[in-house]
């Protein structure tokens, strides 16, 4: 039974819950925001968020996995740091990413096979050990128990995006070459997931920038997808396609060694891409990043009105968890876990959490729920008559 939601008066009733939506893209606002809470410098964070990527890639890779397992894995451990964020290490929660995304994604491995596969990566075949071994044990139990906060922190939703297959599409629909510009699209549409992209923008755009940037890097430019003939058929916008090609392209400016097409073309390659899609920016006047509240926001180097979209109080399509439900007390925005509850026990809330992917939904339990926790005052007036004192 759920416990009573007290007030000054005494306890009024069960409390009304908690109710987190599921949130099928996060923008970059919100991850400044949990970047900024969690107090994590940003080169640390991006040091700890490209080797867990990095072993989840290499463990997949050892398991035989498909690739919608590491798109699934990798989106679960970007969700989970931004909630919990791990300054101490990412073992730990790469490996709970992955052993969730091979149930999600019907790859079954075991959380033993998983950390077996790791460890054996450091040794030649003939000193590997097998899952069975007793050394992997307790770490085994962190995993499974970590299981739990990785589906809470991407709210039960197990939705998710995979661009490889559209960008083998595109590649073909738009007859590139197959060898140089399509097999490096393939590979960028992989660097893509080492990078905050797969949380914020849809499938076509990811794989119609991946396209595009591959051809702009092979200097075989695809005339047609960079006039943005197609994107109204695929409901997409040309900043959100360059918003995912610069996340992209300074990914392959810092941090090239730790990609799969950085080691193959020169620094100087990306910047000059880079520079070509600036100008571009600051003469369309499009926002680096898509959806945020801010204003006046600047271009990636560029000098320019290339500031944040106009909303005009209009309620986003593609996150409708940011309309605030107050009466249920929902925690909508994404924010690391920190501090105590007002019950005084670290780790528990005053009420249940339930999650739910349906907004609408939750608007409607919100007017049905309100009616039982209003508080209404009624005021009488009462004449009373007085006695007249005796003499």
């Amino acid at each position: 039974m759920a416990p009573s939601h007290a007030t000054e008066n005494g306890p009024v009733g069960p409390h009304p819950s908690y109710i987190q939506i599921a949130k099928p893209y996060i923008f970059d606002h919100q991850i400044e925001k949990c970047m900024r809470t969690a107090g994590i410098p940003e080169a640390k964070d991006d040091s700890i968020r490209l080797q867990g990527v990095a072993w989840i890639d290499s463990v997949r890779k050892a398991l035989h996995l498909p690739v919608r397992t590491y798109n699934t894995a990798v989106v679960y451990y970007h969700k989970f740091r931004l909630i919990h964020p791990d300054t101490n290490g990412f073992i730990d929660a790469a490996g709970a990413a992955l052993f969730a995304a091979c149930k999600i994604e019907d790859t079954l491995k075991k959380s033993k096979e998983i950390l077996c596969a790791a460890y054996n990566l450091k040794l030649p075949p003939a000193e590997q050990v097998t899952p069975d071994d007793p050394m992997f044990e307790s770490h085994s139990k962190v995993i499974i128990g970590l299981e739990r906060l990785m589906l809470e922190a991407s709210g039960f939703d197990f939705r998710n995006r995979s661009p490889q297959k559209l960008v083998l599409k595109l590649a073909k629909y738009y007859r590139v070459d197959r060898e140089t510009v399509g097999k490096t699209a393939y590979n960028i549409s992989l660097d893509l997931y080492r990078t905050f992209a797969p949380l914020k923008q849809t499938t076509p755009a990811m794989a119609a920038a991946c396209v595009e940037l591959s051809g702009r890097i092979h200097e075989k430019h695809i005339e047609a997808l960079e006039a943005s003939k197609d994107y109204r058929r695929w409901r997409i916008t040309r900043p959100q396609v360059m918003e995912t090609m610069l996340d992209l392209l300074d990914l392959y400016t810092h941090h090239r060694g730790s990609t799969a097409v950085g080691p193959d073309h020169a620094l100087e390659q990306f910047i000059s891409v880079r520079i070509t899609l600036n100008q571009e920016a600051s003469t369309q006047e499009f926002p680096r990043f898509t959806e945020t509240p801010f204003k006046n926001a600047k271009a990636n180097g560029v000098k320019a009105t290339n500031g944040a979209t106009k909303h005009k109080n209009k309620k986003s399509v593609l996150s409708p968890r940011d309309d605030p439900i107050q009466s249920i007390r929902s925690p909508q925005e994404v924010v690391p876990v920190s501090g105590t509850p007002s019950n005084g026990k670290p780790g528990l809330r005053d009420g249940t959490v339930r999650f739910m992917l349906d907004p609408e939904r939750v608007r409607y339990e919100k007017h049905a729920v309100a009616e039982f926790f209003k508080e209404e005052e009624e005021e009488y007036e009462v004449e009373v008559e007085r006695e007249r004192r005796r003499v």
